[in-house]
């Protein structure tokens, strides 16, 4: 709590907002890797068009590259939209999926055959231009599973033997594991020039003049998250996620969100309403409102204000045909948001509230602050304003201190609900969380048994929930083309239920379409198109 209010008045004072640049002559900076430094570099060219404003045809004749890697979730992937939109304002492109040089540099390859014994023998030789590296990588890190630095590092390798190799590539790690490891991460990979939290999404323009100036730079102290005129890369031309509120106040004892995420900050409304009308404008049909613990919503402003306020008003823009929004958490959900969902024609009947365990002394003794009644008291009110709604849930077994009848007590709580479905994963330590020092901790004998059991019901009472939609006819919002059978397109319900049916995705994509179930998945519906009313 005192940590949190620390970092809350260094972003009142305007303090904790620096970046730590290590120049060429310091310990960390001196990196002449593949006998030449850091600067003279393409970035270095383009970040110089960028301040110079160099024409756009100047600027493309550098054709730097880029190509980013996403770990995580929702909000991971938003970032990651942020980064792409600011990169391609500077006139960095992604790099495309086999793209080929346009140098002498060559690729051969050599086959021979032989035929009737070796008698007579052909060989073949193919050559093409060598596949084209990016120039930037950027790799944007989740913290939350086992091992995830140690994937980090691994991912991190090739690329930086081409730099060692002396090729002019920058490498960029940004995320959780960024913000958890800071420069640390340089003294392990000392080719990595950009480390960057969460919290410097929007920012990267600004970091990388830094780079191309030679430097190496940790991005992590604590900043206040500022609005960005420059529009995410998005990934969906139907589907936009809008983040409402960024970091987590919460100190849940196995979470290292709170530490690689910083403090709660939400985003004023109208810049929200503002995000999502041009969302709607450019043609998106449906927008998810993203958060860590998105019912936190507007305790941090003055006055305060309330995120069920902030849903109907969203759910009021314009042209917006549908509405969802992920993480609840239980401690904060108030059951004024199931109304308000129930209320906002817009919001779709789906709600993600993670419970982790059901069993009240594990919920305790993670921190949760709610109890198994509290969740079982939103679930009611879900049911009852919205009988047909989707449920789904996150829960952690096998955490330290689970007895076999705290485990049963989630179970019970499984049974008790019936989710759509729930993600599931058994505990492990992460660093910096006080879980991972304590000493009754399980084996993984345990936890795998454990993990096994819950999801045998999972799959159980995903299938029963999917089941209920044979023979209904539901409205799909189409979004792509099922890649496995490319004359069907794949859309969702208002439920989140994924849904194929044949059709052409150049004609449907962003169509809200009648389609009528005639088969049930445990994580899949598929269908026919119809004329019939939804039912």
């Amino acid at each position: 709590q005192q940590q949190q209010q620390q970092q809350q008045q260094q972003l009142m004072e305007g303090e904790g907002t620096g970046v730590k640049v290590y120049s060429n002559d310091m310990e960390l900076g001196e990196q002449k890797v593949g006998g030449t430094s850091r600067q003279g570099t393409k970035l270095a060219g383009i970040m110089g068009g960028a301040l110079l404003e160099q024409s756009e045809e100047e600027v493309a004749k550098l054709g730097l590259t880029y190509k980013i890697e996403t770990m995580g979730c929702q909000m991971n992937s938003a970032d990651s939209e942020r980064i792409e939109g600011q990169l391609m304002s500077l006139g960095i492109r992604p790099l495309i999926d086999d793209e080929r040089n346009n140098s002498d540099e060559e690729e051969v390859t050599t086959t021979t055959t032989e035929n009737n014994g070796g008698l007579f023998q052909e060989t073949k030789t193919i050559r093409k231009s060598k596949k084209k590296k990016p120039d930037i990588i950027i790799l944007n890190t989740c913290s939350i599973r086992d091992h995830a630095e140690q994937k980090v590092y691994s991912y991190l390798g090739p690329h930086a033997k081409r730099k060692r190799d002396g090729e002019d590539v920058t490498i960029v790690v940004a995320g959780c594991v960024a913000q958890q490891e800071g420069q640390s991460l340089l003294r392990r990979v000392p080719e990595i020039d950009l480390v960057m939290g969460p919290q410097y999404a929007n920012r990267i323009g600004d970091l990388l003049e830094d780079v191309a100036n030679g430097n190496q730079v940790v991005a992590t102290e604590a900043s206040h998250i500022m609005e960005d005129s420059t529009k995410p890369r998005r990934q969906s031309s139907v589907c936009a996620w809008v983040n409402v509120i960024y970091g987590c106040n919460e100190r849940c004892t196995y979470c290292i969100v709170p530490t690689t995420r910083g403090v709660e900050q939400s985003r004023p409304v109208e810049s929200i309403v503002d995000e999502v009308s041009e969302l709607v404008n450019q043609g998106f049909k449906e927008v998810t409102l993203l958060g860590q613990n998105i019912d936190a919503y507007g305790r941090d402003m003055i006055p305060k204000r309330k995120f069920s306020d902030l849903l109907k008003i969203v759910g009021s823009v314009p042209g917006l045909e549908r509405l969802r929004f992920v993480t609840s958490h239980p401690r904060y959900m108030s059951l004024g948001v199931v109304d308000a969902v129930a209320d906002t024609p817009t919001a779709c009947e789906y709600f993600h509230i993670p419970f982790q365990s059901g069993s009240n002394s594990i919920l305790k003794a993670m921190g949760r602050g709610h109890t198994r009644e509290k969740f079982l008291q939103i679930v009611d009110r879900v049911r009852q304003r919205l009988p047909d709604a989707a449920i789904t849930a996150d829960v952690i077994v096998g955490f330290p201190g689970e007895t076999e009848q705290d485990f049963l007590d989630t179970l019970d709580i499984m049974e008790k609900v019936k989710f759509d479905t729930v993600n599931t994963a058994a505990y492990s330590p992460r660093p910096n969380t006080p879980a991972a020092d304590w000493d009754n901790q399980l084996s993984e004998e345990v936890k795998q048994d454990r993990l096994h059991r819950i999801n045998e019901l999972v799959l159980q009472h995903a299938t029963e929930r999917r089941a209920r939609m044979m023979d209904r006819v539901v409205e799909v919002l189409v979004e792509e083309r099922n890649v496995k059978v490319p004359t069907q397109v794949m859309g969702r319900t208002t439920h989140g239920y994924i849904v194929y049916f044949d059709g052409d995705i150049d004609e449907l994509r962003g169509e809200l379409v009648n389609v009528k179930i005639d088969r049930c998945e445990k994580f899949y519906l598929a269908g026919k198109r119809t004329d019939e009313p939804v039912q």
